[in-house]
């Protein structure tokens, strides 16, 4: 073969390894690492499933591939976002930059990103082939609060802080496209300015009261027996993903039998939803506990959101994960997507009697409590991210910053 035609079989080689993995990267966030197949890639791209092996030798292969091109390209976002000098500053090139990406997927001028929700489910090595870029890339994003001006931000804020940034811009892909792309520079400006300043009056005080009583005793040993396999199964899909947390893993994690499993459940997807509904109930209940509190609208919010975070490092949490939504089978997972939806709009609800109260500053009160989602989602992380971690510090870690802004002392 020719110098010529070799670059150009070269050329078509990657155009078409290209393809299937913006193909699978789609197929990936809907049905999950684990619910991928290669038949439907290849259906997706007109080609037969051996094609499709002629690229990738196993569907974890292609996972794999689908989830590092993401890091590359998340990597090019945050490495020109470093710039400024100003960690603020930082922060809003970050944001502008992934905005600009997803109107360019919107638009379909790029493929689209990998959702990183259910890479739990990847088994070794596959798993690691993820981590560890994933692990310089975070390292990378948390390089952005680093400033001479800002050195009270030590290592354990600047790690929750990013992952907290980071998963305002994964638990984006769920809300914003309700809004037109049009709108995307108003969205962008308040987005940052709830990441700034937070939702605190300049005047407010942060001395939240964590509320007893949000997660009561079950009420015989059914329900306590019941509430250890709904504690046990959170834990392993957090860990492990939806796809990963088989009922052989929550079975042995739970050291009873599958034949036991199955007595006490009808099939692992009625557990994933008990879960789901257990978690948002204790949502509900904090909400609730702190709506009857005394005090203002924002004593009551941040009440709400720091019993929340403390919860995470709980005998009995921590919450699911609702990023796991993502790789639910589609019959149940619209439900859940409502149910938590609701949580949201009682977050807003909140936010919008402190904002006439006069006690909340202005701000978007859908865009502030889908915020608000994505930081508890991320405190449900807060052990793994920072080992060691005392409980009571997750409030300050993960609350405060997202009601006082990312940069307040």
């Amino acid at each position: 073969m020719k110098a010529g035609e070799a670059v150009a079989s070269t050329e078509r080689y990657n155009r078409k390894k290209d393809a299937i993995v913006a193909a699978a990267t789609a197929i990936l966030n809907r049905d999950g690492a684990r619910g991928m197949t290669l038949a439907d890639v290849a259906a997706s791209v007109g080609l037969i499933t051996t094609s499709v092996t002629y690229y990738f030798k196993k569907k974890e292969d292609l996972a794999v591939a689908c989830y590092l091109r993401t890091i590359e390209r998340l990597d090019a976002l945050i490495g020109e976002a470093a710039a400024p000098s100003d960690p603020r500053e930082r922060v809003r090139r970050l944001l502008e930059n992934y905005f600009a990406l997803d109107r360019r997927i919107r638009e379909g001028e790029e493929a689209p990103i990998a959702v990183f929700s259910d890479v739990r489910s990847l088994n070794e090595p596959h798993l690691s082939q993820v981590n560890e870029p994933y692990g310089k890339l975070f390292r990378k994003a948390r390089a952005l609060f680093q400033s001479p001006a800002m050195d009270w931000i030590d290592r354990r804020m600047a790690t929750a802080r990013t992952h907290m940034l980071l998963e305002q811009l994964y638990w984006s892909v769920a809300w914003l496209p309700r809004f037109e792309i049009e709108d995307y520079p108003r969205i962008l400006e308040r987005m940052y300015d709830i990441l700034l300043n937070g939702l605190a009056k300049p005047d407010a005080m942060w001395a939240p009261r964590i509320l007893p009583g949000i997660d009561p005793e079950p009420v015989d040993a059914q329900a306590a027996l019941r509430e250890t396999f709904l504690m046990s199964a959170t834990r392993l899909i957090n860990q492990r993903g939806y796809r990963g947390a088989s009922v052989e893993r929550i079975s042995e994690q739970l050291n009873v039998t599958k034949g036991s499993f199955y007595h006490h459940n009808d099939a692992k997807d009625d557990l994933v939803v008990a879960c789901f509904e257990r978690s948002f109930a204790i949502m509900r209940r904090a909400q609730s506990a702190a709506m009857l509190e005394p005090g203002t609208w924002w004593e009551k919010l941040s009440a709400a959101a720091a019993t929340l975070a403390e919860y995470q490092l709980s005998e009995r949490g921590p919450l699911l994960r609702t990023s796991a939504l993502s790789a639910l089978p589609e019959q149940i997972r619209y439900s859940m997507v409502e149910a938590s939806n609701r949580v949201s709009g009682r977050f807003a609800g909140m936010i919008s009697d402190g904002i006439a109260e006069g006690t909340i500053r202005p701000v978007d009160t859908f865009i502030a409590a889908q915020m608000m989602n994505a930081t508890l989602n991320a405190s449900s992380a807060i052990a793994a991210m920072l080992p060691g971690v005392a409980q009571g510090d997750a409030s300050e870690l993960y609350a405060r910053p997202i009601l006082m802004g990312l940069f307040a002392k």
